[in-house]
C-alpha cells in the first residue's frame, strides 16, 4: 500500500504521516522547494517536489499510489481569488491528476473544515452533514468550493470528505498564543456570553481520517470528525490554567466591537506586509460566533469513530510538548 499525503510538512499532515508509517504503509509526500521539512526529517518517506497550483508537476506525485490524503490548504490570503486558487483550484488540479495518472486509486480523501458549512444556529442544533452550506468567510467559501469539486467526480473516483472543527495538539502553532496568554495569567474571552465550540485533538482526527479512508461504505460520503463534547472558552481557559500550572488567571472579557476593531486594524496593517495577516476582519467574524459546533454522530455510526483524547489529557500533552520544544 502506498499513500500520497499533501500538506505533510504541516501540523495535521505530519501527524498523519506518522500514523501511516506506524501502520507499515509506504508514504510519498508532496513538498514545495521552500517548505520547512522539520517534522519529516529522518523519516522513511519519499519526497516529491511539486506544487498543487502547477498541474504539470503532479503526475510524478500521483503515479502508483493507492490512496491520496489531500490535507494541504490555504488558511490565510489577501482575497477571495487567492483563497480559491489555493483551495478549490489546487484540489481540482490534484483530482485531475488522479483521474489521469492514478487509475488504480482506492481512495481520495479530502480534508475540509467546519468552516465550509458555517456555525450552528443554537446549542441544541449542532451542524451535521445534512446542514446546508452557509460559510461566513472567504476561507469557508473556498473550502466549500473544494468540497463541491471533490463530489463532482464522485462517480469517477472513490472520494471521501472529512470535516474537522478546531484542531489542537503537539506541533500546533495556531493555538500556541492562547496557551502563552494563559501562562502569563490572562485568559482572553470573546464577548459576555458563553460561546461553544467543538474541538478535536490531532490524534483523534488522524484516527478518524484513517477510519474514513479505509471504510468501504465511506466512499462518496462526508463526515464530521470531532469531539463528542462542546466546550466553552471558560472551560478551555480553566483546563489550560491547570495544564500550564498557574494558580489563577484573569479572565479578560473582550466586547465584540473591540474584537472587530482590532481585526480591522490588523487587516489594514496586513496590506503593508509580505504575508497576509492570520487575523483579519473575516477571522474576527468567525470568533464572535456563538456556536461553532458539529455532530460526529454519522462517523460514530458508520465508521465506529469515538473521541478517545479528553480535553484535560489533550491539553496536558500539548503543553508538555510545547515546553519540551521550547515553545512555551
Amino acid at each position: 500500500m502506498k499513500a500520497l499525503v499533501t500538506g505533510a510538512t504541516g501540523f495535521i499532515g505530519s501527524h498523519l504521516v506518522d500514523a501511516l508509517l506506524e501502520r507499515g504503509i509506504e508514504v510519498r509526500c508532496i513538498v514545495r522547494r521552500q517548505s520547512n521539512r522539520r517534522w519529516l526529517a529522518g523519516k522513511p518517506i519519499e519526497l516529491v517536489e511539486a506544487s498543487l497550483t502547477e498541474p504539470a508537476s503532479l503526475p510524478a506525485a500521483v503515479k502508483g499510489v493507492d490512496v491520496i490524503y489531500h490535507v494541504a490548504g490555504l488558511i490565510a490570503a489577501r482575497s477571495m481569488a487567492e483563497f480559491m486558487r489555493g483551495n478549490r483550484d489546487a484540489t481540482m488540479n490534484l483530482l485531475q491528476a488522479a483521474l489521469r495518472y492514478a487509475p488504480n486509486l482506492q481512495r481520495f480523501l479530502f480534508l475540509s473544515s467546519l468552516a465550509a458549512v458555517g456555525p450552528a444556529p443554537s446549542l441544541s442544533e449542532p451542524v451535521t452533514e445534512e446542514t446546508p452550506y452557509h460559510p461566513l468567510t472567504a476561507y469557508g467559501k473556498s473550502k466549500r468550493a473544494a468540497e463541491e469539486a471533490v463530489l463532482a467526480v464522485a462517480e469517477q473516483l472513490p472520494v471521501t470528505i472529512v470535516r474537522p472543527p478546531a484542531v489542537y495538539g503537539p506541533r500546533d502553532a495556531a493555538t500556541l498564543p492562547f496557551f502563552r496568554s494563559v501562562r502569563l495569567g490572562i485568559a482572553p474571552l470573546i464577548g459576555f456570553r458563553d460561546k461553544y465550540l467543538s474541538l478535536i485533538h490531532v490524534r483523534d482526527l488522524v484516527r478518524g481520517i484513517l477510519l474514513a479512508a479505509e471504510a468501504q461504505r465511506a466512499i462518496g460520503r462526508v463526515y464530521f470528525i470531532s469531539s463528542e463534547e462542546y466546550y466553552t472558552w471558560e472551560q478551555l481557559a480553566e483546563v489550560a490554567r491547570i495544564a500550564v500550572g498557574r494558580r489563577r488567571v484573569w479572565r479578560l472579557r473582550i466586547p465584540h466591537g473591540i474584537v472587530m476593531g482590532i481585526a480591522s486594524i490588523a487587516e489594514v496593517a496586513g496590506w503593508f506586509t509580505r504575508r497576509p495577516p492570520v487575523f483579519d476582519f473575516e477571522k474576527g467574524r468567525d470568533i464572535v460566533q456563538s456556536y461553532w459546533i458539529c455532530s460526529p454522530e454519522r462517523a460514530r455510526k458508520e465508521l465506529g469513530y469515538r473521541q478517545t483524547v479528553g480535553l484535560v489529557e489533550g491539553m496536558r500533552e500539548t503543553v508538555a510538548w510545547y515546553r519540551e520544544h521550547g515553545w512555551l
